[in-house]
């Protein structure tokens, strides 16, 4: 089972959230309007958002993502998973350093990234060779763990998330304001709460393996 992190498990966009705390919204919002305008490709977008932190200490980073308002029971929910011997890892385009907070902050297993951005002597460097495809991150954690694509699921929000769906036994459109990710997810979910994510996945179809 896999995860998305912005627009899924948190409410507002994380990168929003840091951005307004650190006196960068201008510079978020200018970024979505290209993005969303198709001025930049995604790849473009997610350097421009992840440059954000660019300077930061640690510290500040780990304070903004400690504020960002999330769905609740994000712990207990992967808890749950656990009992029903389900790995539980993160698939996002954030880097290495937010996954390892959400990792530690919640349980989760393991995760996939954006590689290109790391924290060097305490501070956040320069974004470079940043590229995005959750379709290979996804293949990168059956592989690691020993998993049947058909026997995996993903949860998330947006395109990148709805282009895993139908490489793994399910797709759930989780709080997804995109149409066609709903449209293509196997089941949609709007909560407040992930561990309403369970009982839908319990409840999905499972697809032959072949």
């Amino acid at each position: 089972m896999s995860i998305d992190i912005d627009g899924t498990l948190t409410r507002v966009h994380g990168w929003e959230y840091l951005a307004a705390s650190t006196g960068k919204l201008h510079r978020f919002e200018v970024a979505n309007r290209r993005y969303l305008a198709g001025g930049v490709t995604e790849d473009q977008h997610l350097t421009e958002l992840v440059d954000l932190a660019t300077g930061l200490s640690e510290s500040e980073v780990d304070r903004a993502l400690a504020a960002t308002p999330r769905l609740s029971g994000i712990r207990e929910a992967i808890a749950l998973l656990h009992e029903r011997e389900v790995v539980v890892a993160l698939l996002t385009h954030n880097p290495p350093y937010v996954c390892e907070w959400y990792a530690k902050q919640f349980g989760f297993d393991d995760y996939e990234g954006t590689q290109g951005s790391s924290i060097s002597r305490g501070v956040v460097t320069a974004p470079h060779g940043i590229h995005a495809d959750k379709v290979v991150g996804m293949g990168r954690l059956l592989e690691r763990h020993g998993i049947h694509p058909q026997a995996a699921l993903h949860a998330g929000d947006g395109p990148p998330d709805a282009a895993v769906f139908p490489t793994v036994g399910g797709g759930v459109a989780l709080n997804s304001k995109w149409p066609r990710v709903r449209a293509l997810a196997d089941a949609t979910l709007d909560a407040d709460d992930l561990r309403e994510l369970v009982t839908v996945i319990d409840r999905l179809p499972s697809r032959p393996i072949r």
